[in-house]
């Protein structure tokens, strides 16, 4: 996948804006509905991305020499479809409900994702376009990383609307990004022809049922 830094950036910021246009106009009760993501909250999820906002400024942070050894795509090898129910994920989702709980009120971790969201978003935009980054023991070209967190972002933004079926969706060139990383993800066979826009996303990242023919076929292609 060829992407620019400056394009990702662009996206990264038009996804991230979405999320926070969504989150913010919850009030305390709306943050307790389920979301999309098993025996998380909404208020819970936003404290799971806001780690992965967190985790941006660090890498951007943390130059490192390239050849890089994962690209956008390949990056997310690291997380099969059946990673959800894994040892380390459940221990994760654990911490962050905690995490979570421990806010006066829900409506804290919104504050928390509003802050630092725009700071990665910027940091984004102002990274060395030819510079590669160290995150979770990989090197990644900027541009690439920055679409691993726009793939992130869009899956994660539908996660926060499984119960709240009238809020706005991810920002176009976002899912589009994301569904180039998905396409990568099934190789040559691709996502299915029949599948919409909205269940490429999620059946490809197992949030929709799948039949036995479509397991079999290597879905969910990540988790």
């Amino acid at each position: 996948m060829t992407t620019t830094a400056g394009d990702a950036a662009s996206v990264l910021g038009a996804a991230y804006a979405g999320v926070t246009e969504l989150v913010t106009a919850l009030d305390d009760h709306d943050l307790l509905l389920p979301s999309g993501c098993h025996g998380w909250s909404i208020a819970d999820l936003v404290v799971h991305m806001t780690l992965d906002a967190q985790r941006a400024l660090r890498t951007f942070a943390t130059p490192a020499a390239g050849p890089p050894d994962v690209d956008a795509v390949t990056y997310w090898r690291d997380y099969p479809g059946d990673s959800a129910s894994s040892e380390p994920a459940v221990d994760h989702a654990t911490w962050v409900r905690r995490a979570a709980a421990a806010y006066a009120r829900p409506t804290g971790v919104v504050w928390l994702w509003s802050e630092t969201a725009p700071a990665a978003a910027r940091a984004a935009a102002t990274a060395d376009p030819q510079g590669h980054v160290a995150t979770q023991g990989h090197v990644l070209t900027v541009a690439d990383f920055v679409a691993t967190l726009v793939t992130e972002a869009v899956i994660h933004h539908l996660d926060l609307t499984a119960a709240l079926p009238e809020a706005a969706p991810p920002a176009p060139p976002a899912v589009a990004m994301t569904l180039t990383t998905l396409e990568g993800l099934a190789g040559d066979a691709g996502l299915p022809a029949q599948w919409s826009e909205r269940e490429k996303l999620l059946k490809a990242t197992g949030r929709a049922p799948l039949t036995d023919s479509e397991r079999a076929a290597g879905f969910p292609l990540l988790g």
